[in-house]
């Protein structure tokens, strides 16, 4: 028991100790959505990773890819499928990410992982036993994950070929999940799509209203929500910045913020400059409520990886600088140095009690 507490906190008071140097340091972004695995479960070395980081990167969250393209012969031969939108053949979640993400991240050295944020994906969200899952992860891996995610609801053409149950807003095993993280402390990183891909003119996006209905049932969960529910088929509609602002507004939702990850968001913010100004309005307005991400699956050199940032250039150019440093570092800063607080706290009371038993 005291050896557990005593390598937890150990572990904490490194990764301290490189945050308070490296969070004063010129570094230009944290990046809050990083695949280091693809959907074959193939991806970059994380050695490889911190040199493509190098000293324009701070810290990463970094997981996995929670689903498997299956590789069937009857559909694709000897074609072996790499993506999801390149086979008919079904996804399947694949939960021994979560394991292959940690036993990397513990193949660094302490100072090094204090420049990363392991998160859980692993885990189907229809299943009532998920929480039970993310808990063997933290209980087999302590001192490791920060949080969970990124894990999908709603997201075109990925939901319908997952073998098994849709997952739903409206199920009780994302209930739990949700009610789990925010006991533990656990960042929550989802995707869900706003809307289905090609809505009837005038609609309402089919998702907003269960979506923000689930985030109101769970105010104490650290909530990010990935892309700003943007795809990319679903696209942002005319009033998609408004649906952001009644929601940054309200403070039933005080405890959601948005990732602009993806450079299929990207496209669509830096599209023109009345769009790149909406939403640069709308992060001067809710500075905190932002965050930078690169969403890239395991990159292979730093050009690819650094991409996406570059592709945002003209939104970091209209941002205030106080604005600008908090989505692209001190907002990821601030959520996940209180998130490994709190896990590493838990881990550390939850290991008394399983040895006191």
């Amino acid at each position: 028991m005291k050896r557990t507490h005593t390598i937890l906190l150990a572990a904490a008071l490194l990764n301290t100790a490189w945050l308070s140097n490296a969070q004063t340091s010129s570094y230009e972004f944290d990046d809050s959505h990083f695949h280091l695995t693809n959907y074959i479960q193939e991806g970059t070395d994380i050695h490889r990773l911190l040199e493509l980081m190098g000293n324009r990167v701070g810290r990463v969250a970094i997981f996995g890819i929670p689903l498997q393209q299956q590789w069937s012969y009857r559909v694709d031969a000897n074609r072996a499928p790499t993506y999801y939108l390149s086979s008919d053949a079904p996804l399947y979640y694949y939960s021994f990410t979560d394991a292959a993400i940690a036993m990397a991240y513990k193949s660094l050295p302490e100072q090094q992982r204090g420049r990363l944020d392991p998160m859980i994906t692993g885990f189907n969200p229809t299943d009532m036993y998920a929480v039970d899952h993310i808990r063997r992860v933290l209980e087999t891996f302590p001192g490791v994950f920060s949080g969970i995610g990124e894990f999908t609801i709603h997201k075109e053409f990925v939901s319908p070929k997952i073998a098994g149950e849709v997952a739903s807003l409206q199920d009780p095993a994302l209930d739990r999940i949700l009610d789990f993280a925010a006991g533990v402390g656990l960042v929550v990183l989802i995707h869900n799509d706003i809307d289905v891909p090609f809505p009837k003119e005038g609609s309402e996006p089919a998702y907003l209203g269960p979506m923000k209905t689930l985030l109101k049932r769970h105010p104490n969960t650290t909530i990010i929500w990935a892309h700003t529910g943007v795809g990319r088929v679903v696209r942002p509609i005319k009033k998609h910045a408004e649906n952001l602002q009644a929601i940054l507004g309200d403070t039933a939702f005080h405890h959601v913020y948005f990732d602009i990850s993806w450079d299929e968001v990207a496209k669509y913010v830096v599209a023109s400059p009345e769009a790149t100004k909406i939403m640069a309005g709308l992060m001067e307005r809710y500075p905190d409520r932002f965050l930078f991400g690169t969403d890239e699956v395991a990159p292979s050199s730093e050009s690819n990886y650094l991409r996406v940032f570059r592709q945002y250039a003209p939104l970091w150019n209209v941002l205030t600088p106080s604005t600008s440093e908090k989505v692209r570092k001190t907002n990821y800063e601030q959520i996940f140095d209180e998130a490994r607080h709190r896990v590493r706290t838990w881990e550390s009371s939850h290991a008394e009690a399983v040895t006191g038993r």
